[in-house]
């Protein structure tokens, strides 16, 4: 259990029951940040009808969606949401172990160039003010064509809301990853400051 800045409270009514129960059967119980949010259900609905229709999309590879979003996480210091996409890679049929070393993507030697692109995009993106350069884009573009670059570029933009949402609320990683016996996500690489501050 973490320690929230707003208290989460009890989710209720017929919603609320089907949203513990669709909750419970992803994750084996009901998220304290669904407590959290319970206190303003419109925004709660927008941000899940949003990541529902995020995840229906198919113009970019889903590996390097969701390698882009958790570079985000790990870059803006979500443990949450880098938990729960660790989580989630097993469903997405990813590699486990790689997906393990995208906190320290720049060290890591297992990624193919377009992924290092994907994640060195993202960090460029999720900086204030970005610093995405014509350079950067290119390859991309090349790589996956005007609807897959709007896509990634589309989730890199909406794990920059869900990230530093829970970090200004203190939500933090409920251990979704260890629930099912995987291993324990790596860690955030220490000079992770060297690449610049995304504040």
């Amino acid at each position: 259990m973490t320690t929230t800045r707003i208290p989460a409270v009890p989710i209720t009514g017929l919603y609320g029951a089907l949203v513990k129960k669709f909750a419970d059967k992803m994750f084996g119980r009901v998220p304290e940040s669904l407590g959290v949010m319970w206190h303003h259900l419109p925004a709660l609905k927008a941000s899940m009808a949003y990541g529902q229709k995020l995840q229906k999309w198919d113009e970019c590879d889903e590996t390097l969606k969701t390698y882009a979003h958790m570079t985000v996480a790990s870059l803006i210091g979500c443990s949450w949401c880098l938990d729960f996409n660790y989580f989630m890679s097993r469903d997405k049929g990813l590699d486990e172990e790689k997906a393990r070393q995208v906190p320290n993507w720049r060290a890591a030697t297992v990624f193919s160039p377009l992924e290092r692109q994907v994640m060195e995009y993202a960090e460029a993106a999720s900086m204030t003010p970005p610093e995405v350069t014509d350079e950067m884009v290119a390859p991309l573009l090349a790589a996956l064509g005007p609807a897959g670059l709007l896509e990634l570029t589309s989730v890199i933009g909406f794990a920059n809301l869900t990230t530093r949402s829970n970090v200004a609320l203190g939500i933090e990683s409920e251990g979704f990853a260890s629930a099912c016996g995987m291993k324990p996500l790596a860690e955030r690489p220490a000079d992770r400051a060297a690449v610049g501050s995304p504040a």
